[in-house]
């Protein structure tokens, strides 16, 4: 979902709302309205008040007055009305190079990233919700896996991940929540995804690619070449390139993110884990990146034959509508992998940033990976959410 765009909030407005009548409280940098929680407040309207325009972190954490919950927090996530910006991130924008990704809040870009290396706001770190991270360079950072599985009682990083999908008994909004929040796994090696013979099927060199699909496709075009004038073949083979543009971004968004619309049982959960769900949970495997060839063979099948069925008038048509098409998917494989592992001109470093910015900060946008066309078509263009804030200490 995009994220709601909020204002920046003086302190002395702050500290004027302290009242029954307009109580904000804030907690860091964020700035809450709760005047109409002030009398649902289980302990009473008066606690609340002793508080009104000012700062609520120590007394939400108090172990002795009382220690507030989660759902204390989530109640007050929906009065979230803007940022205070605190003398901490005033002096971090006066320090910065890029005051203007700090200041306006929330912070976004480098901004993020030089707030997050000087503590947050208050020996804080900033995370965007859905995936618990701040930056494309916590894409690379090792994950415990010990730690991770006793924290989210999810998948074990050192035992096969396939039968702990298969036979883990997870909610569909569980498994979505934990797959979309990206794991590392020693330095970007190969977590076990069967722990048998089948492992070594289940990796996948960026290199098979072009090596076992460009000679069918030079080959088909030779052929349909060989019934058409250059003329006629040029346009076929190149509507088919641009036809994959197209097929790339629904395949990306309709089934590899077929999120809200999958079934609630494990043969849909672990089909969608094999498919792409292991790709966001270990984005940076080099060997699980790129598509299989038996994978890719099934779903190409389908496409050859909706080619031969729409351009039936003329078999060589339809085949360099096709390889134009599969020419295209090599091209796409190829950035895919490029994207994650390699540094790159101009162009696809903002490609790269655009990618990486799918993966940690909105996976529910984004879907273009050659290009950003259908997602300005479609109004799927990233939306980068504010981050939220953690603790780190």
């Amino acid at each position: 979902m995009p994220g709601r765009t909020l204002p920046t909030i003086t302190q002395a407005e702050v500290a004027a709302h302290n009242n029954a009548k307009s109580c904000y409280v804030t907690i860091g940098e964020r700035v809450f309205d709760i005047t109409d929680f002030v009398e649902d407040h289980p302990g009473g309207g008066d606690l609340v008040l002793e508080y009104a325009g000012k700062d609520v972190k120590e007394i939400l954490e108090d172990e002795i007055s009382h220690k507030h919950t989660d759902s204390a927090y989530e109640i007050l996530d929906d009065y979230h009305i803007g940022f205070v910006a605190t003398e901490k991130i005033v002096n971090a924008a006066t320090e910065s190079q890029h005051p203007d990704n700090i200041v306006p809040l929330p912070p976004r870009g480098e901004g993020l990233k030089e707030l997050n290396e000087k503590g947050g706001a208050n020996g804080e770190k900033y995370v965007f919700a859905a995936t618990g991270l701040s930056s494309a360079e916590d894409l690379s950072k090792d994950t415990d896996y010990n730690v991770d599985y006793k924290k989210h009682k999810f998948l074990d990083l050192g035992r096969p991940l396939f039968p702990q999908v298969w036979f883990g008994g997870f909610s569909k909004a569980f498994y979505l929540e934990q797959v979309h929040r990206p794991r590392h796994y020693k330095g970007g090696a190969s977590a076990p995804l069967f722990g048998n013979f089948l492992e070594p099927l289940s990796k996948t060199a960026w290199y098979v690619v072009p090596t076992v699909w460009l000679p069918p496709v030079m080959y088909g075009s030779w052929l349909a070449y060989q019934g058409l004038p250059f003329s006629h073949f040029a346009p076929y083979w190149v509507l088919g390139l641009c036809i994959w543009t197209l097929v790339e971004y629904c395949l990306h968004r309709f089934l590899f993110h077929l999120d809200d619309y999958l079934p609630d049982n494990r043969v849909a959960i672990t089909l969608h884990f094999l498919l792409h769900g292991i790709h966001h949970y270990l984005p940076m495997d080099k060997y699980r990146l790129v598509m299989p060839p038996t994978l890719f063979l099934i779903l190409a099948t389908p496409f050859w034959k909706l080619a031969h069925t729409i351009f039936f008038y003329d078999w060589n048509a339809a085949t360099a509508v096709f390889c134009g098409g599969i020419f295209g998917y090599i091209c796409y494989d190829l950035t895919h992998y490029f994207l994650h592992h390699r540094n790159l001109p101009a162009y696809y470093r903002e490609l790269k940033k655009y990618h990486l910015e799918h993966h940690f900060a909105d996976y529910e946008n984004g879907f273009g990976v050659t290009s950003k066309f259908w997602d300005r078509v479609f109004n799927t263009e990233l939306q980068i959410p504010p981050p939220k804030i953690i603790k780190t200490t």
